[in-house]
């Protein structure tokens, strides 16, 4: 019998583990008593079977008939300056009545029919710009303001000690040449339309006409900005010194003409010779347009966001390395990408859904930023702190096991969170889900008054209480 001893015995009871973890941190909007599908949020106006549909309908009397009902705003007024800039563009260019008319007639019926209308509608903004920014080379000089030769030169020297767009481009490498060519030669021309493609296919639905309006109406003013106030780059001042300029003068490949030359054909040497605005140095809209790009794709893509810092610093160098910006016509140039960017992600951008993977997983959209009370924006004393007294829990791979230091008395008494258990009333069952466990975990002092966020002499001073709600 002390042989089947060991095996008669009574089984030691497994430790049982409770079937949820730690719970995570949650915001203060979750102790909202309203619940969450009657909250109101601004939404699309799609049902959630076609939030991500297109329009097929090539049906004119469509748009007209939305136009005789629409509700006109204030911001409609853009359309307005897209149509003053797409008139003056057309009577600035040689006389072509016929061909001006077909431009406009083609252009109305693009912006009529559905199918055709939700793709030029948005990108309106960066037709008028291209069609502006060539037309501008037939304004009359005498229309034209005084081309500011020293200004940026010494801005340069007063902003930074130095010219840095000289000192980078003294030496030139046929390597260095390569590395600065891809992104200033092809990345700024070929980027917009891989981003726009990339936010229309992978980021929520109204991303990509949003992103589009703010790179127009940047690109528009940036222009208008170099029209008004005309500098000379840094290839004029290596060329021609501090001499003033004149209308009429050549622009320059600058250091393109080196990857002209390594490739033996004519790239680049043409066409900046013969550019519209040789004087638009300031802002660089090289400058402008990577910020812009990259600000847009690490909202929506922010796993990538060190890339998309990388390849803005990439550009930049380039740009100055090319011997075509200074960094002061850089930096302004940011300046206005980051006001774009800002101004559309308020109010009209689509707030990413992270977890959706493209376009088509989205069942709804909310546009622009939510708005922070001010004891979540600052972590306000007067404010119990409660935005600021967030933390962060363990994961959900953390587990209470029975037996545990870390187990509750009464529950080693058979009590379970939610009721006994009907079979085997000795063990613990929780039957309460992970999802429905709202709470939120506030730090108290050892006066039992709510933490205000100031510094501790021990961490031990401070105590942890789940609020549920």
């Amino acid at each position: 019998m002390q042989d089947f001893e060991p095996i008669l015995a009574p089984a030691k009871p497994k430790q049982k583990k409770l079937p949820f973890g730690w719970p995570p941190a949650l915001k203060l909007s979750t102790l909202n008593p309203v619940p969450q599908r009657r909250r109101m949020r601004r939404k699309s106006t799609a049902s959630q079977d076609n939030v991500a549909a297109l329009k097929t309908s090539f049906d004119v009397w469509e748009s007209i008939k939305t136009l005789q009902t629409r509700k006109w705003n204030i911001y409609d007024i853009q359309h307005v300056v897209c149509l003053g800039y797409i008139l003056f563009s057309l009577f600035i260019l040689p006389s072509a009545p016929i061909i001006k008319t077909a431009v406009l007639l083609a252009l109305g019926g693009l912006l009529l029919m559905p199918i055709t209308q939700q793709f030029f509608l948005p990108s309106l903004p960066i037709w008028t710009y291209l069609l502006y920014f060539f037309a501008s080379r037939f304004i009359a000089p005498e229309y034209r303001p005084h081309i500011w030769v020293k200004v940026l030169p010494a801005l340069e020297n007063v902003l930074y000690g130095a010219n840095l767009s000289n000192i980078l481009s003294a030496h030139s490498h046929p390597v260095l040449d390569l590395l600065a060519w891809f992104p200033y030669g092809i990345g700024h021309f070929a980027l917009p339309a891989i981003c726009s493609a990339i936010l229309f296919l992978f980021a929520a639905p109204g991303t990509t006409p949003v992103f589009a309006r703010a790179f127009g109406y940047m690109c528009m003013l940036a222009v208008t900005i170099q029209l008004i106030f005309p500098c000379t780059p840094p290839w004029y001042e290596k060329a021609h010194g501090l001499e003033p300029a004149h209308y009429g003068m050549e622009g320059s490949p600058a250091g393109l003409a080196r990857i002209d030359k390594l490739f033996g054909v004519d790239m680049y040497t043409t066409s900046f010779t013969t550019a519209p605005l040789p004087f638009g140095a300031f802002p660089s809209l090289h400058g402008a347009n990577a910020v812009l790009e990259a600000l847009f794709m690490q909202y929506c893509f922010p796993k990538f966001k060190y890339f998309f810092i990388f390849y803005v610093g990439w550009i930049w160098w380039a740009t100055m390395y090319l011997n075509h910006h200074y960094a002061v016509d850089l930096v302004g140039g940011g300046l206005m990408a980051a006001i774009a960017y800002y101004i559309s992600r308020v109010r009209w951008l689509p707030r990413p859904q992270l977890e959706k993977r493209t376009r088509w997983e989205y069942e709804y959209v909310e546009f622009g930023d939510r708005p922070k009370t001010y004891d979540e924006e600052y972590g306000s004393a007067s404010a119990y702190g409660l935005g600021l007294l967030e933390r962060r829990t363990a994961s959900d791979s953390d587990e209470w096991t029975l037996g545990s230091s870390s187990s509750l008395d009464s529950l080693s008494r058979g009590d379970t969170v939610c009721g006994s258990s009907s079979s085997t009333p000795d063990i613990l069952s929780p039957t309460t889900p992970n999802d429905d466990f709202k709470h939120v975990v506030l730090g108290l002092t050892p006066q039992g008054d709510i933490w205000n966020g100031g510094r501790l002499a021990r961490e031990s001073e401070l105590s942890d209480v789940v609020v549920l709600s």
